[in-house]
């Protein structure tokens, strides 16, 4: 297998444009293509600055309800002035805010739909 990167994640959500404000204007990723797909569907793509991996909100697979997904991590060299920004974007973090771990500290919190998100910094 000659596999060289992760291209796409799909998160599955309720309402393609709230969504997509959620991670562009709340999280600052750019947003890569917002087209027409197929009859009455629509293929809208983010990602952060410079990254190879994207984020497909999607609205069409049964099996993926909008929330379903947890566990996706985002990596930060600043977690303590992003928890700030974010913060002040109106995101609401755990009750148990940043914690500490062996290979780093990190913060959860869910994008509009539930959708679990850990935004992370790793030692290095």
């Amino acid at each position: 297998m000659s596999v060289t990167h992760v291209r796409l994640v799909s998160v599955p959500v309720r309402d393609q444009d709230r969504a997509r404000d959620f991670y562009v204007d709340t999280l600052g990723f750019d947003l890569v293509r917002d087209n027409p797909m197929g009859p009455g569907g629509r293929w809208v793509q983010v990602a952060p600055k410079g990254a190879a991996t994207a984020l497909t909100l999607v609205t069409w697979f049964p099996t993926m309800p909008p929330g379903s997904l947890k566990g996706l991590v985002l990596e930060t060299d600043d977690l303590d002035g992003d928890v700030a920004r974010l913060r002040a974007r109106g995101v609401v973090f755990a009750e148990d805010g940043i914690l500490t771990a062996p290979w780093g500290r990190y913060v959860t919190f869910d994008d509009p739909d539930g959708n679990g998100i850990v935004l992370q910094a790793t030692r290095v």
